[in-house]
């Protein structure tokens, strides 16, 4: 990707594309539907096999003849053909129509060949029939196709056990004119600001906010946090989750499908089919597998054939190559893998929007985190404040307050919250506007008022007061932020805000510098307070004083400077730097455009995730790049000796071994790919 293209990828973010060929190979089929057919087709292929040449040639075992025995082979053979191998040659037809050859292409053809040319033989032809064969093959295959979609849907059972956490129903509390009455009702019938009663041990039923009772929850299921998370009063709760020893009584925010669980299983299934360059390279390697197979199999026919060789013994070359060919590894290579790593990600709290963006955050080269909500707790709280004009530290507290009610920034929401910790009544404001990077303003009590950091001073064009310069001074060595309070081209006050660094930041920047990856962290706050939270956890750059608008630019710069980048936020205004760089990872507790924007989400707000991200994507690569160079492989050696080459020493193949062996490198790529859920992610 050169640098003036850092997010060409992001193009293909909505688009919807399908799987490819080798992925939906298996589309309208079921595990169940090939185990069936599976059993009744060995059922079918042993009277096949005892009353047919094969075990009479090989063992000299002779089958008990009665009238009609001869007729056994092609009766059963020929219902083997169409009631077993319809599945391939649907499967076919769905390839042809989609002008993508593959791996049931193949398959159609090997045993269309075989039922043909035994047909003409049992009709009168000159040859030796190949039912045995033909019936041996499909119940391979079947066997085959049972194992993988067994595989693939044991990798994809996390979506089962996520619904598996919803109860089928939830206790409603009803309060009218009498005594407060409990009612069970199933989810369907829950809405919006229902209260519902969530007894000890019990799952939550929906999204909410606690209104009464205090417990510890289980969330491990849907964050991958392995301890129970204490809920009181105010706090939110989510649908899945169980109880622990408390009652508690939640309003009801989200139901059905605007649940986070719900959100989640989207998620998991949208990254589960999304393509990435692996699975685009891996289905470029099916189809020229595909067209090899066909020339091979055509120049095999023909050679044997010229050589003199029967043409029943030519017509068995050509169906053991088209079989031991099939791109069936090849195409398991891929999305076996992503379907484990994209399920081992959501047990962890990694949500995969899209998988090219997971594939590429092993390639990162810097990874850079927005500081408020991500590296900080983001709970800032006034911890000192400074007058500059004839106002009282409560009225100026007030008046802020005000003007910052409804602000997004964590900042304004800490001016806020610490008034009302002093009980004061913060009057409503008319008129408010945020001013982005610079501040708020609105109209209190008549009043225009604005507040806002050093860049809203810089953009009135005002000069920091005298009694205020040392105030700034000392709370920016102390890493704390200074809110202005403004009336007009007046500065009434000033207020030092802090904001906590979370106690996992530093591991999560000590694990990115272990796997060679530069930290660099960018926020809106003044050079002082970034560089001492750059300090306390030793990241590598700083970009500080940065504008909303500004973000994306900055992303932009790394990438022309060779680097991969991956961008950390939470907040409205990141979601353009999150689109920019080439790994968008939002933080899950953030606001819903970031989520939109991300390719991965993570659903606790844990920085030490980010690294996950990047030790998962390495170790799912290594997967698919070992399975496609054994499916890519095998084929070398598979193809010549099935086509015949060894026969001169003895060593030929016949359809139903070249059957196994396919199956086997199929089974192999799938143990591989299981090993995948050892990774220490």
């Amino acid at each position: 990707m050169s640098p003036g293209e850092p997010h060409a990828h992001r193009a293909h973010h909505h688009e919807g594309h399908p799987p490819g060929a080798a992925h939906d190979k298996h589309a309208g089929h079921s595990v169940a539907m090939f185990r069936d057919r599976f059993w009744l087709t060995l059922l079918l292929t042993i009277p096949t096999l005892i009353w047919g040449h094969m075990l009479q040639s090989v063992l000299g075992y002779r089958a008990p003849q009665f009238p009609g025995s001869g007729w056994i082979p092609p009766l059963f053979g020929t219902v083997v053909f169409f009631y077993g191998g319809w599945p391939f040659i649907q499967g076919a037809v769905r390839e042809l129509r989609d002008r993508l050859p593959g791996m049931m292409t193949l398959i159609a053809l090997a045993i269309a060949v075989a039922f043909g040319f035994s047909a003409a033989v049992t009709l009168g032809y000159p040859g030796m029939p190949l039912w045995e064969e033909l019936a041996t093959l499909v119940a391979i295959m079947l066997l085959g196709h049972w194992i993988e979609m067994r595989s693939i849907s044991q990798a994809q059972g996390a979506l089962a056990e996520l619904v598996k956490l919803l109860p089928n129903t939830a206790t409603r509390v009803v309060a009218g004119g009498g005594p407060e009455r409990l009612e069970e009702v199933p989810l369907a019938a829950l809405a919006d600001r229902d209260l519902v009663l969530v007894r000890p041990g019990a799952s939550v039923p929906a999204d909410g906010v606690v209104r009464s009772g205090r417990s510890a929850l289980d969330e491990s299921m849907i964050t991958g946090e392995s301890r129970r998370v204490d809920k009181a009063e105010g706090d939110t709760v989510i649908a899945g989750t169980v109880n622990g020893g408390g009652s508690l009584r939640v309003a009801v925010t989200g139901t059905a499908e605007r649940t986070m669980l719900a959100a989640i299983m989207r998620l998991v299934e949208q990254a589960q089919t999304s393509r990435s360059r692996a699975q685009a390279l891996a289905d470029r390697a099916a189809f020229w597998l595909t067209v090899v197979a066909l020339v091979a199999g055509a120049v095999t026919l023909v050679a044997w054939l010229a050589a003199g060789a029967e043409p029943a013994y030519a017509v068995e070359r050509l169906v053991t190559v088209l079989v031991i060919a099939c791109p069936h590894a090849l195409g398991l290579a891929v999305p076996l893998v992503i379907a484990i790593s994209t399920t081992l990600g959501a047990r962890s709290g990694l949500l995969v929007r899209d998988r090219r963006g997971l594939e590429e955050a092993r390639l990162l080269d810097a990874v850079v985190f927005d500081k408020t909500g991500t590296l900080t707790l983001g709970s800032h709280r006034v911890v000192s404040t400074r007058m500059a004009a004839d106002v009282s530290e409560v009225e100026a507290l007030r008046l802020a307050a005000a003007v910052e009610r409804d602000a997004e920034h964590p900042i304004g929401r800490a001016i806020v919250a610490s008034a009302r910790e002093r009980g004061l009544e913060i009057p409503m404001a008319a008129d408010f506007v945020a001013i982005p990077g610079r501040g708020v303003q609105a109209v209190v009590e008549g009043r225009r008022l604005a507040a806002g950091g050093p860049n809203l001073l810089r953009e009135a064009g005002l000069a920091q007061p005298t009694e205020l310069q040392a105030f700034a001074v000392e709370a920016a060595a102390r890493g704390q932020g200074v809110v202005y309070l403004l009336e007009g081209d007046r500065v009434l006050a000033a207020f030092a805000v802090a904001d906590a660094v979370r106690p996992e930041s530093r591991e999560a920047v000590r694990r990115l510098h272990e796997l060679g990856i530069g930290v660099v962290m960018m926020t809106g706050d003044a050079q002082a307070v970034a560089d001492a939270v750059a300090r306390e956890l030793g990241i590598d750059t700083v970009f500080a004083q940065v504008l909303p608008g500004d973000k994306a630019a900055r992303i932009e710069a790394l990438q022309r400077g060779g680097k991969r980048v991956a961008m950390v936020g939470d907040g409205v205004n990141d979601a353009p730097a999150l689109v920019t760089a080439d790994v968008g990872i939002a933080i899950g507790a953030g606001t819903d455009v970031a989520v939109e924007a991300g390719d991965v989400v993570l659903v606790r707000s844990d920085p030490r995730d980010v690294p996950r991200i990047v030790a998962l994507s390495r170790a799912s690569y290594r997967k698919m790049v070992q399975n496609l160079w054994w499916a890519a492989g095998y084929n070398i050696v598979a193809i010549p000796l099935a086509a015949g080459v060894l026969a001169p020493i003895g060593v030929v193949l016949s359809p139903a071994v070249g059957a196994v062996l396919m199956s086997l490198s199929t089974v192999i790529v799938a143990v591989n790919a299981q090993l995948l859920r050892r990774a220490h992610v």
